[in-house]
């Protein structure tokens, strides 16, 4: 059982709010990226020299990996004075969903680790006992308090706006792949006392051909404590429109704490981009996906002119007083996800 008790005063802070660092796993999984491993290891790195402009990154990746992975931050001109290497083997790269989820004190300060339950999105991808270890690991490297929290979630799957909600999906919290047999009131207890949070939103269900099953990081984001960005696909005969669109009016109907509304703010989808024979019929790629460090906003794009533009612009109004900066992600999102799923950020 998790002492929830120990997690009183505790929230989970908005990733806009000041960061220590950005946490990430090297990708070392065997057989990723076939056919662009060199290509999808280059956006990477070039990923982690675009956060090191801005803040510190901590990378788990075995001992045996850091020399080469080393070369590849040289070669993409990274910062390496604001990059540490922790030795910590990983089964796959998605530190957002096996990472851990960092919570401050409201009063004191104190950032602790809340430990969910890691089941690789319903046991699709064994193995997973390496990434379910990562969050103790960092606890212990950091010595920092951990709270065990007794059911299965995944970062990407919980969006928080730092006053008091979280935004979730049902499809992935309630599917019986995470936690068979769990009622929508017992995670909403669990998400309550475990975020610090008084509302709990449910979203339906997310895109097609996704792997996790509807994270929210791929569908809708706060980009302040009262508005939200959403995806929305313009094509009517696209299978995700009618999902989308219904996610629209969810969101119209949701109420803050203090009775207001959301504002909503509508982000283009990329042209869908097909892999022949791979698992994934479409690829979930999403500007939704995108990460906000301090002081910018990384952005994925996808090789795809006018609607990476398009994008690129609305998260600048979203965005006017930090940087706006776009990466190539058509390799990376091959494996099913992007920026935000690759990363997890540590509050200061």
């Amino acid at each position: 059982m998790s002492d929830f008790a120990a997690l009183s005063g505790f929230h989970m802070p908005a990733e806009w709010c000041a960061q220590a660092a950005i946490w990430l796993s090297w990708p070392l999984k065997p057989g990723a990226w076939p056919g662009c491993r060199a290509e999808a290891e280059q956006a990477y790195a070039a990923f982690v020299a675009a956060i090191s402009r801005f803040e510190p990154v901590r990378i788990n990746c075995a001992r045996a990996a850091q020399a080469r992975a080393g070369e590849a931050l040289v070669r993409a001109q990274a910062r390496l004075d604001r990059v540490t290497w922790y030795d910590h083997p990983t089964n796959d790269t998605w530190c957002r969903d096996h990472g851990p989820i960092f919570v401050k004190h409201r009063d004191t300060g104190e950032v602790m680790i809340t430990d969910w339950a890691f089941n690789a999105w319903g046991a699709k991808f064994p193995a997973w006992d390496l990434d379910n270890a990562i969050p103790a690991r960092v606890a212990e490297a950091l010595t920092m308090r951990r709270v065990a929290i007794p059911m299965v979630a995944e970062g990407g799957s919980l969006e928080v706006n730092g006053a008091g909600v979280v935004l979730t999906t049902e499809s992935v919290l309630l599917n019986p792949n995470r936690n068979p047999g769990l009622s929508r009131e017992q995670a909403e207890a669990v998400l309550r006392a475990a975020l610090g949070v008084e509302a709990v939103w449910w979203l339906t269900s997310g895109l097609p051909h996704d792997d996790t099953d509807g994270h929210i990081d791929t569908l809708t984001r706060f980009v302040n404590p009262t508005t939200v960005v959403t995806v929305l696909d313009r094509d009517a005969r696209s299978p995700g429109h009618a999902v989308l669109e219904r996610n629209r009016a969810d969101l119209a109907r949701f109420r803050l704490p203090d009775g207001g509304r959301l504002e909503i703010v509508p982000l283009p989808m990329p042209e869908p981009i097909h892999r022949p024979g791979w698992r994934l019929e479409v690829l979930p790629a999403t500007y939704a996906n995108f990460l906000i460090v301090n002081g910018a906003v990384l952005v994925p794009t996808y090789r795809q002119p006018a609607t990476d533009r398009e994008a690129l612009q609305r998260l600048a109004e979203c965005f006017p007083d930090r940087e706006v900066v776009g990466l190539d992600c058509r390799d990376i999102v091959l494996e099913g996800g992007a920026l935000h799923c690759l990363s997890q950020q540590q509050p200061a």
